[in-house]
């Protein structure tokens, strides 16, 4: 990983407008891989990857250096696209949402996560599929579950942590549990550790997700702005150019 100072913000700059970057140049900088101009979560953190604003051959060779896991990044709010060689898994319109009138909450039977819940972790988001989750994702900040007769049912917690912000991430319950309101309370239970800290909670969802959207705007959320995500795997080796630097 390269040493390097990020270049002074403009004054109108909102940590939110470009939150990864934000993040691993702040409060996640130990999770921070960088090559070139290309800077990304270690691949088994997160798979949040941030490319320069118009990425030339060489960003492009070095996001793939950079890359590691099985070879897939997510972009966030760019709509720049790969070159050739390089896949789209996915595109999706996506919504940033931050808290206007949360009821922030702890809740009793919230547990908190930690290494040793990581396999049920995985199988839950296998199930679920909130969104990537890496076997080191529960690094990134407090999880809280909710277990039921000793099985991991739900699950909630903190993902990209911009400077003053934090946001809300992997929102899920077991489907066979759904109904009970175990993701709003978990929502609402992370949200109240940020804010004893004195930080800002937003989240971000899938725009056509219309339940969980409207769950989280009826908890106390406002949309701050629609946002693109994209998810990309890398070239072949053979197809990859020799320009990567270090």
């Amino acid at each position: 990983m390269n040493a390097a100072v990020p270049a002074p913000a403009p004054a109108s700059y909102h940590p939110l407008d470009n939150p990864v970057p934000a993040a691993l140049t702040g409060p996640h900088a130990r999770f921070a891989e960088r090559r070139g101009r290309v800077l990304g979560y270690q691949a088994e953190v997160s798979t949040w990857l941030a490319l320069p604003e118009e990425p030339d051959a060489r960003d492009w060779a070095d996001a793939a250096a950079l890359v590691g896991g099985d070879g897939t990044a997510t972009l966030c709010g760019t709509d720049v696209l790969p070159p050739d060689g390089w896949e789209v898994v996915f595109e999706v319109d996506g919504v940033q949402l931050v808290d206007e009138s949360l009821a922030a909450v702890h809740d009793e039977e919230a547990v908190v996560l930690g290494a040793a819940d990581v396999p049920e972790m995985l199988d839950l988001v296998e199930r679920t599929r909130p969104g990537p989750f890496r076997p080191r994702t529960v690094e990134l900040g407090t999880y809280l579950g909710i277990r039921r007769d000793g099985e991991l049912v739900a699950m909630a917690g903190e993902r990209m942590h911009p400077p003053g912000w934090t946001e809300i991430s992997a929102v899920c319950t077991a489907p066979e549990f759904r109904g009970q309101g175990l993701g709003a309370r978990l929502v609402l239970a992370v949200a109240a550790g940020i804010k004893d800290r004195g930080e800002s909670v937003f989240i971000q969802a899938a725009a056509d997700n219309t339940n969980a959207v409207r769950l989280y705007e009826a908890l106390g959320f406002r949309l701050r702005r629609r946002i693109p995500f994209m998810g990309i795997r890398v070239p072949e080796p053979s197809r990859v150019p020799a320009t990567a630097g270090g």
